[in-house]
């Protein structure tokens, strides 16, 4: 193989899984899509992809669970971390708005919500001249931020900082991000759908999940580790019809020593389906195929919209 094919696959794989988020961010309902935007500076890219692809049924529920897991005093009925933040984001909107966006969206903003008010914050003109522009160094400590506004319109702009600032930066957001403990990752699995046989009156397909090792959790019984997974599948067409749908349970079953060298890998379970009814609403538009995966053990359980055609 070339490697300028190898090249093209390469940001195929880039690409692709990022056009179908984003057009999942564009179809959310007004509650979903506000609170997705509110939390940008600290979601993880994890938690987001996750959110996308819920039912709306589940997102309320995922909400809450964002904010629980960085709640520092659970044992308090207020959750101290999440009304600082929505706190900082009315601040930032009262103190630097006139930028074209609401001023928690801008680069002050930014900086506001993640590092606090300043403990001193300069603002003049550069080198006493307004025609040089103005700007705006942030003292947080011994470290200072740095806007700088071309026209002296209010417009300002994070100017560039060395590393070491960057550092201070990017962990503040790693900070904001990671505010919670979690013993295992999120449950969660990625999906691949093929067309195996495709007539008129025929469809045949296969559905490929694969979970990670490192989120399923087991039982054991010496060194033998099990589980079984529950999978739930429903196809709905474009109108909202049930065309298909199964139900299956898949046992689960490792040794420790060959869990610690799967760990970075995936456990694939493969999932056939032949489709003869409905096939001209199907191939007419976009179908939903909703998922759902329980893990026996713990409990856990992950769902999804896959959306996908068929030829």
């Amino acid at each position: 193989m070339s490697r300028t094919i190898v090249f093209f696959l390469v940001i195929l794989m880039i690409i692709l899984p990022s056009c179908r988020l984003y057009r999942l961010e564009q179809q959310l309902d007004s509650k979903s899509a506000e609170f997705l935007s509110k939390v940008r500076y600290i979601v993880t890219k994890e938690e987001r992809k996750i959110f996308l692809e819920l039912p709306g049924s589940e997102k309320k529920e995922f909400i809450d669970g964002f904010w629980q897991r960085r709640d520092p005093n659970p044992d308090t009925e207020e959750n101290e971390f999440k009304v600082e933040y929505l706190d900082r984001i009315d601040r930032a909107t009262d103190l630097f708005h006139g930028e074209g966006r609401p001023g928690w969206q801008t680069d002050r903003g930014r900086i506001y919500i993640l590092f606090g008010p300043p403990t001193d914050r300069i603002k003049d003109s550069m080198s006493g001249n307004s025609i040089n522009g103005c700007r705006e160094v942030w003292y947080y400590g011994g470290f200072p931020v740095v806007f700088f506004d071309q026209f002296c319109n209010e417009t300002y702009e994070l100017a560039p900082i060395n590393l070491a600032h960057l550092h201070s930066l990017n962990r503040a957001q790693f900070l904001a991000q990671k505010t919670f403990e979690e013993e295992k990752g999120f449950f969660d699995f990625t999906w691949e759908f093929k067309e195996t046989f495709v007539s008129e009156n025929r469809i045949e397909g296969l559905l490929t999940i694969k979970i990670p090792y490192s989120v399923i959790w087991f039982k054991s019984e010496g060194e033998r580790l099990f589980t079984t997974l529950d999978i739930n599948l429903e196809l709905e067409d474009s109108e909202g019809n049930l065309v298909w749908e199964h139900k299956d349970s898949f046992g689960v079953e490792i040794d420790e020593i060959s869990l610690q060298q799967k760990k970075k890998n995936k456990h694939k379970i493969q999932i056939p389906f032949t489709l003869e009814e409905g096939l001209e609403k199907l191939r007419q538009a976009r179908n939903r195929m909703h998922v759902s995966i329980k893990n026996q053990t713990g409990g856990e359980e992950s769902k999804k919209v896959i959306e996908f055609r068929i030829k």
